[in-house]
């Protein structure tokens, strides 16, 4: 036999924790901040962009005002290419520079713009022309370790 008070406990417990999925969910997104890639978009291309990858944040100032859209390889210089969209009320100057940063010694890398002083403005799929690669902290702490013992030779 069919207990309906059995049923009706199951569908009631059953539907509270879809509710909750489903509010875990929506919380979770919100609070990771995904954006869906709104503004205008922009290139630069660096020889190295360790630690860069689609969804890494652009910044000015510490301010988040853009997200990394995409990564690839230049076809004719080699170059790492990065594509990223900013905010729309941010208008560049087209001297602009870009690098790339690390939060900190362990932290994650992103993509810091430092505006120019052009009157002239980057437009839609401009480039930024002055362009700084990732630092690459195993090299230097390799070039530390052994320039040390050549000193003592």
């Amino acid at each position: 036999m069919i207990n309906k008070n059995n049923n009706y406990f199951d569908f009631i417990v059953g539907t509270f924790v879809i509710l909750c999925a489903g509010l875990f969910f929506l919380s979770s997104f919100k609070s990771s901040k995904v954006s869906n890639a709104d503004g205008y978009f922009l290139i630069a291309k660096f020889d190295n962009i360790n630690g860069i990858s689609g969804g890494s944040d652009v910044k000015i100032s510490g301010v988040k005002i853009g997200t990394v859209i995409d990564q690839f390889i230049d076809e004719k210089t080699f170059r790492a290419t990065i594509k990223f969209s900013i905010n729309d009320k941010i208008k560049l100057p087209s001297d602009s520079s870009a690098k790339i940063v690390s939060d900190g010694l362990l932290g994650s890398k992103f993509l810091e713009l430092n505006p120019g002083s052009q009157d002239d403005l980057l437009n839609e799929g401009d480039e930024l022309i002055f362009t700084q690669s990732a630092v690459n902290f195993e090299d230097l702490l390799a070039r530390f370790m052994f320039s040390d013992k050549k000193k003592n030779e």
